[in-house]
Formats: structure tokens, sequence, C-alpha cells
């Protein structure tokens, strides 16, 4: 009685799971879409790019700005003109 008793219990439990393994999609295996589908995908790709069309174009941010110029470009050396070398003074107590 107790094996009869454990093979319905393993039956009970073994129903359940056998039904939710249907089909278990594969890495990159093709779905049939249907005609509705493909309509609704075609529908929301519309969707995104109208509302991407009404997003007003933005100045990139720049978060180190306020470490740099703001003309956005990095700061040039000055360019001076290099001192005439001055003669080293002699000193008597060399000599």
């Amino acid at each position: 009685m107790r094996k009869l008793a454990a093979i319905f219990l393993l039956a009970m439990i073994a129903g359940p799971a056998f039904a939710q393994s249907d089909h278990v999609q594969r890495y990159r295996e093709e779905v049939e879409k249907s005609p509705a589908d493909t309509a609704n995908e075609a529908r929301q790709q519309r969707a995104y790019q109208r509302a991407l069309s009404g997003v007003p174009d933005q100045k990139p941010t720049d978060p180190w700005g306020i470490a740099r110029p703001n003309d956005g470009q990095a700061p040039k050396a000055a360019k001076t003109t290099p001192a005439p070398k001055q003669a080293k003074p002699t000193s008597a107590a060399a000599k």
C-alpha cells in the first residue's frame, strides 16, 4: 500500500512539472511572430521614433567644465620671447 501511495504522490508532483515544460527557447532561435505581433511591433517602433523627434537637441554636458576654461579648449601656453642671456659677473676674488 505504501508503494502505491508513493507512486501516486510522485505522479501528482510530476504532472504539473511536465505541463510547464512546453518549449524552452534556445539561444539565437527565431520565434515565429503572428501578423498581430508584427503590426504591434511596427506601431511601437513608430511611437518610439515620434517620441525621440520631440526631444530637443541639448548641448553636451561637461562635468569637468569648472576645472577648465569656458571656451572648452585646453589652456594654451603663452608665447614669450626668451630673455637675452646676461653675461656672468666676474668677481675679483675669483682671479
